[in-house]
């Protein structure tokens, strides 16, 4: 009598650690809202403005996912939560990483026209010099101003953008920096002596 009630406590038991292991079911209500702030943190602009915060979150995400996979289902629960709350730092990182952005491209604007003035005050200077290079330079002038007004108008909508740009329009005063100092360098070529006619 002992072991029958020993063996129906026993199956009561099991029976209920299988009923609370068969009520376990993934967290799909924090799953679908950390979901949601990941995808509003890309939205935002995330990845090119609070890149570092939006990989830790991803991959608290990534964690999350595998736990799930497991049936870890308690530890999944709690890391979405986590994933959600990393997700939206991410989202509110994104004003300040583009502040922070614009204002490099704006200095870097800055310097790049500054740099085009000195290289036109060393080109008029040079100018006699420059024949040979006159179609060029005049090419390149016309580019560099309008590349430059582009830079700037895609500043507000586009940081990185402008910020890439004056990096072309840097190379471009860097190419022009190093001919002109080679031309100024370069020894005037003597004019052609003209030939005295002699009377006989």
């Amino acid at each position: 009598m002992k072991n029958f009630r020993y063996l129906v406590s026993l199956m009561l038991v099991l029976a209920l650690a299988l009923v609370a292991i068969g009520c376990a079911k993934p967290p799909e209500a924090e799953q679908k809202a950390a979901k949601a702030a990941m995808d509003a943190a890309v939205a935002a602009g995330a990845d090119k403005y609070a890149a570092a915060d939006l990989d830790a979150a991803k991959k608290v995400w990534e964690s999350s996912e595998a736990q799930v996979k497991d049936k870890k289902y308690k530890e999944a629960k709690q890391g979405y939560v986590d994933a959600k709350a990393a997700f939206e730092k991410a989202a509110a990182a994104v004003e300040a990483g583009k502040k922070a952005v614009t204002d490099e491209a704006t200095a870097a604007l800055t310097a790049v026209e500054q740099g085009w003035a000195a290289i036109e005050g060393d080109a008029k200077k040079a100018e006699k010099k420059m024949k040979e290079k006159k179609a060029e330079w005049e090419a390149d002038a016309k580019a560099f101003g309008d590349n430059l007004k582009a830079a700037k108008d895609a500043l507000a909508a586009d940081p990185i953008g402008a910020k890439a740009k004056a990096a072309e329009l840097k190379a471009v005063i860097e190419k022009w920096d190093a001919a002109i100092k080679e031309l100024m360098a370069a020894p005037a070529k003597p004019e052609p002596k003209k030939e005295k006619k002699t009377k006989s």
